[in-house]
Order: C-alpha cells, then sequence, then structure tokens
C-alpha cells in the first residue's frame, strides 16, 4: 500500500498544541507529552502494521499489544494504585484519536481494558483483575446487541437461568468484537421478566464469562462476521447454548446489590456515555488522517502542469475539512472533561457522537474525490479511512438513536412515543 502520510509527526505538526497564546484551557504539559507519544507510537509502529495487515483483513499482532500494555495504555483510566495511569476520559480519548489515525482497531482494542470485566463482589479479586487490565492481560469483549436487540437494548433475550451455584445462559449475541481472542465475554442476559407496567430494561444484568484466549468454552459457538471494514480484530455472531457461569461472576457495580433488576441496563447505558466520546474522537483520528493524506497528495499530484493542490477548488476543500476536524475535537474534548468532572453527559455524548462521526463520513468521502482515481484503489490509505468513518456513525448507537436522545430532552413524549 502506497503511504501518502507516513513519516512522523514532530513538534511542527499543526494538529499538535500550539503556541501558549492559543493553547486551550484543558491544556496542560503532562497531556501534550502523551498526546506526541501516542501519535509517535501510531505513526511509527501502528501505522505499518495497517497497512501490512488491513488489505489482509489480519487481527493486531500479539507484539503490538504488547506495546501497548507497555506504554499503559490499556490502564490509562485505572487508578494508579491499582497499576494504571490514573487519567480519565479526556487522555483516553487524546490517545484514542492518535491511534485511530494510524488503525481504528487499535484504538478501539483500548475499550476492552481500561478496568472493563473487573466489577466483581470479592475485593482481592477485583484488585487483581485490575491489575491485570492496565497491564493488558485482561483483555475482553462486550456481548450487548442480538439479531432483535441492537438498538433496542432493552430487548435482550438471551437468557440466563439460576442454577445452585451457577447460571446457564441460552440465547443468542451479535456483533461481539475480540470474541475469541478475549480473556473474558461481558454478556448482558435477561434473569427476570419485567412485570405488568414496568420498563422492558426490567429484569436484565451483566455477567462475566470467563475463558480461555483464542478458545470457546463449552457451550459457547459462533462464526465470524465478514466485514467490509473495521479490521484488525474479528466480530463475531455468538451462540450460547447452556453456558455456566459462576454465581460469583454476576457484574456487581459500586452500591448495588446483587438482586438489583435494573442494575444490568444502567450499566449499559453508562458504559455507552463514554464510549460515544470514545467514538467520537475515534471518528475525529480518521478525518484527520484523511485531511494529513490529502495535503501530501495535493502536494504529488500534478494535473496541467501544476500540482492540484495549486487550484483553488481543492484548497477550499481542504480548508473545509479541517475546518471541521477541529470542531469535531473540540467538542469531543469538552464533553470528556465534562465526564470527568462526574457531570451528567448522556445528551453531549449523543451529540458529540453525531457530530463527529457524520463529520468523518464527510471528510473522508471529499479525501477519496481529492485523490481521484488513486482514492478509489487499496493503493492509498485513504480507502480505509472512509471505510473505517462510515461504521463510526452506527456502533455505539446509530445515528438516528443520538438524534433519538438529544430530541427525548428536548421535547415532551407523546403517550405513543
Amino acid at each position: 500500500m502506497t503511504s501518502t502520510a507516513s513519516r512522523s509527526a514532530g513538534t511542527t505538526d499543526p494538529w499538535l498544541p500550539q503556541p501558549p497564546a492559543l493553547l486551550p484551557p484543558w491544556h496542560t504539559p503532562a497531556r501534550a507529552e502523551l498526546q506526541e507519544q501516542a501519535r509517535r507510537f501510531a505513526m511509527d509502529e501502528v501505522l505499518p502494521v495497517a497497512n501490512e495487515l488491513d488489505p489482509q483483513k489480519g487481527e493486531i499482532p500479539q507484539r503490538l499489544l504488547e506495546r501497548l500494555g507497555e506504554l499503559g495504555y490499556f490502564g490509562i483510566t485505572i487508578a494508579a494504585e491499582d497499576g494504571g495511569l490514573g487519567l480519565g476520559v479526556f487522555e483516553y480519548c487524546t490517545v484514542s484519536e492518535e491511534l485511530a489515525r494510524a488503525w481504528m482497531s487499535v484504538a478501539s482494542i483500548l475499550a476492552r481494558s481500561q478496568g472493563m470485566g473487573t466489577s466483581v463482589a470479592d475485593p482481592a479479586r477485583r484488585a487483581d483483575l485490575l491489575r491485570r487490565s492496565a497491564a493488558g492481560s485482561w483483555i475482553g469483549a462486550v456481548a450487548l446487541s442480538e439479531p432483535e436487540a441492537g438498538s433496542d437494548l432493552a430487548n435482550v433475550q438471551t437468557r440466563a437461568v439460576r442454577d445452585g451455584d451457577e447460571w446457564v445462559v441460552t440465547g443468542r449475541k451479535r456483533w461481539c468484537g475480540n470474541a475469541k481472542a478475549a480473556d473474558f465475554i461481558q454478556v448482558l442476559v435477561r434473569v427476570a421478566d419485567p412485570q405488568p407496567g414496568e420498563s422492558r430494561s426490567r429484569g436484565l444484568r451483566n455477567l462475566l464469562l470467563v475463558k480461555e484466549r483464542g478458545t470457546f468454552p463449552p457451550g459457547l459457538s459462533g462464526h465470524p462476521i465478514d466485514k467490509v471494514g473495521y479490521h484488525g480484530f474479528l466480530t463475531w455472531d455468538l451462540t450460547f447454548d447452556g453456558v455456566r457461569v459462576p454465581a460469583e461472576d454476576l457484574i456487581v457495580g459500586p452500591g448495588e446489590a446483587g438482586d438489583d433488576p435494573g442494575a444490568g441496563f444502567r450499566e449499559a447505558q453508562a458504559f455507552l456515555n463514554t464510549a460515544r466520546v470514545h467514538t467520537a474522537a475515534r471518528a475525529v483520528g480518521l478525518a484527520r488522517a484523511a485531511v494529513e493524506d490529502s495535503v501530501l497528495y495535493l502536494q504529488e499530484r500534478e494535473q496541467f502542469g501544476h500540482p492540484i493542490g495549486d487550484f483553488q477548488a481543492l484548497r477550499f476543500a481542504l480548508a473545509d475539512m479541517a475546518a471541521q476536524v477541529e470542531q469535531a475535537r473540540a467538542f469531543y474534548r469538552q464533553v470528556a472533561h465534562l465526564l470527568d468532572e462526574g457531570r451528567p453527559c448522556e445528551r453531549e455524548a449523543a451529540m458529540v457522537k453525531l457530530q463527529a462521526t457524520e463529520m468523518a463520513v464527510r471528510v473522508t468521502n471529499q479525501a477519496m474525490q481529492l485523490h481521484g482515481g488513486n482514492g478509489y484503489t487499496t493503493e492509498r490509505q485513504v480507502e480505509r479511512h472512509w471505510r473505517d468513518a462510515r461504521l463510526t456513525t452506527i456502533f455505539e448507537g446509530t445515528s438516528e438513536i443520538q438524534k433519538r436522545i438529544i430530541s427525548n430532552t428536548m421535547l415532551p413524549r407523546s403517550p405513543l412515543g
């Protein structure tokens, strides 16, 4: 694959923090250092692997996962006393943007750690799992969606029935990324039916299915879903046929009771708020990649005796692209900051996810146009950015779901709504 943006980004990179007069209020030297470290790692180590493996639909190699662990990226949001970096959603998203600029799946694998799959009742076990998560030796998968329950998670039908000191799980899950390669799968299941008049989300809980990497436990089978893009790890359609999970592997959040009938749905919603800001950051990384590739291509490609970057129409298109990326970055950083402050941000998370992902589709599409016929080949990175950006408007809730969340905070619901 021809690399039009394979050089490392240095201190003169226009996307790095600017002179003091232009620095945003949330800038700190530590954040700037973390961002630059992540950028160099992404450009020098991740991008070459992406260019080699993405055309083959290859998976993230073990050596790259180990490097992510060495840098501490699996534990960005885990407290320092538990082995993590002790940082927040802001830093998590900053690093993810840089990684997505090279290969979105590498930014995405970070979400399969960060303390996920550690909310068990036993404090000693929780502490051990947190340390493993921070080190990258406890990487999981999340099984939320089903064939008939994606945007409508309250319709989850996968069942977990208590049998002595175990749960027995039966049902089907879809869109479970990294399922076979994971150390565990966090599964949203129905343990009880709602009573008349109760919300359909009542009776949902999350279970921690512990497994060996590269295998499925007895009763669990599945097949990979062949995707247009988002390569780097496999996405699975899973069938649970009497899978047994120890009773103590019920996910229990802070202050929750083990018999709380609404805990599972609340946990999923809380997870999705951060996930949507994370998706916005990944979308910005993809769009920025398209802009950077286009800057180089407009100087490289000549027509009518001039680099095509001399033509005003193309220069103006590039300017629009860059402005949209900057706008989305400022927005996701604002929402990430609010999440770190503990503010309720369901509407803001939906807004930034909607705005940033739709922007990424527009910008990567324009970048393909600027590349002309070369953009519609696998010889250039821009087609990968476009394929991956298209998915960001779908996962973690489609754009239509984000609009529903936003509008529900603005308008009263009718009895039929």
